[in-house]
């Protein structure tokens, strides 16, 4: 217990240090910086000599640790992950108004839930970019909230909520004229710059502001936001930290951005990044077309990104022969369409490595009647030709503001990917 309780209130300091992609990425970079990783600035030449290094690419970073034994011939042991989550990004002109209230104007993020946004404090969280091109991370706190309609206005309400994602999303954060009141020049003060005419662009996106809980029986259960997929990328990071030194392979953290969008972008799975730095790491060993091809086909990706648990009250929307429960460890995910990249050589890799860390798993695939989701996993796989496998830890309200783990899950994921880090013989 005393061990789970020490991985929770670190995964609980990572969530509140990450309300934006662009946090969280940063977040990595520091806590890995402070482990001893040199970071690496992409458009200077890197280091080819053995190490442990890290490179942000906005809210996307990946961290690699290349051993003293490593060649051309060395293979990867990926970890993918990524760091954004379903929610509401600040428009251009976001500062609007109605009825003498001051309200932001959002557009929707990604896939959320969008009643579970309604009656929450807020916060603005991102980055924004001064003139001269300069970047500054930017917070405010709790600050806005998106109000739902009294029952006494709408007394079908109970019967079925349909929200309108351009009219009944807007959150307030005052009262006044929109024309004295300027957004721009609050995220400037933020960020600690002189006026909202030194921010010459931003990206801004919201963020829950309710810390993470333990609650329930024995305290199991764990309610937080963005745990898709934090609670992957700060698994990995922690097995990145926590695993022995390996040996015969080069270990790589990648968490990427954008994908609640599809991935196409240049800090999303489907951009050059992984790319990029495996072809780069692999030059700095010698490597050719020859020895990349080679290293390449020997290599593993685990794509992990968070599943479902079997929902108590919708039981008949998950398979009925493969029903994951919140605290049976974490899920190897299949998918007869490949929108999982599982195949049976993934599934016998899984189940070495959570035999390894002695921790149990459970296979989690769709109801045929209710298509699943997907990952970067088959994007990885897809460009790349590295043999890939998709895992996670099973959630109850995936999309919501603020969604459900057991404990325990969360720290058998992270002890499975650090024996996926460091196999045995």
């Amino acid at each position: 217990m005393a061990d789970t309780s020490a991985y929770i209130d670190d995964f609980s300091d990572f969530i509140r240090a990450s309300p934006s992609s662009y946090h969280a990425a940063d977040e990595v970079r520091r806590r890995l910086n402070e482990e001893g990783y040199s970071s690496v600035v992409e458009a200077d030449e890197w280091p080819s000599e053995p190490g442990r290094y890290v490179v942000v690419r906005d809210g996307a970073v990946i961290a690699w640790v290349v051993p003293t034994d490593a060649g051309p011939l060395t293979p990867f042991r990926i970890l993918g992950s990524h760091t954004d989550s379903p929610g509401f990004k600040l428009k251009p002109k976001p500062t609007v108004g109605s009825a003498g209230w001051l309200q932001a104007g959002v557009e929707v993020y990604g896939g959320p839930l969008l009643n579970s946004w309604l009656d929450r404090e807020l916060e603005l969280a991102g980055r924004v970019v001064t003139r001269n091109g300069t970047e500054r991370l930017v917070r405010t706190g709790p600050f806005l909230r998106i109000p739902q309609l009294a029952i006494h206005l709408d007394r079908e309400v109970n019967a079925g909520l349909t929200l309108d994602k351009q009219r009944h999303t807007a959150p307030v954060f005052g009262v006044g004229e929109v024309g004295q009141n300027d957004l721009v020049g609050i995220l400037a003060e933020h960020a600690g710059l002189a006026s909202g005419e030194d921010v010459a662009g931003y990206d801004i996106l919201t963020a829950d502001t309710q810390a993470p809980a333990r609650f329930g029986l024995g305290d199991d259960l764990y309610a937080a936001g963005r745990m898709d997929n934090l609670s992957s990328v700060h698994a990995g990071l922690r097995a990145l930290v926590d695993a022995p030194a390996a040996s015969g392979h080069i270990v790589v953290f990648a968490a990427f951005d954008h994908e609640e969008l599809g991935s196409e972008s240049r800090s999303g799975a489907s951009g050059p990044f992984l790319d990029d730095v495996l072809t780069r790491i692999g030059v700095s060993l010698g490597a050719g077309l020859e020895e990349r091809s080679r290293a390449l086909a020997a290599s593993w990706c685990l794509s992990s990104d968070a599943g479902h648990a079997v929902h108590p009250n919708y039981p008949e929307r998950h398979d009925p022969a493969n029903r994951p429960v919140a605290g049976g460890g974490p899920l190897l995910k299949i998918n007869a369409n490949q929108r999982y990249t599982t195949d049976a050589h993934g599934a016998a890799l899984w189940a070495r490595a959570c035999a390894q860390a002695g921790v149990t798993y459970q296979e989690f695939v769709s109801n045929n009647a209710i298509p699943c989701g997907s990952t970067i996993g088959p994007l990885t796989a897809t460009r790349l030709g590295i043999r890939t496998l998709d895992v996670g830890a099973p959630l109850l309200s995936m999309h919501s503001a603020r969604e459900l783990a057991h404990v325990d899950d969360l720290v058998a994921l992270s002890a499975a990917i650090a024996a996926f880090f460091t196999p045995e013989p």
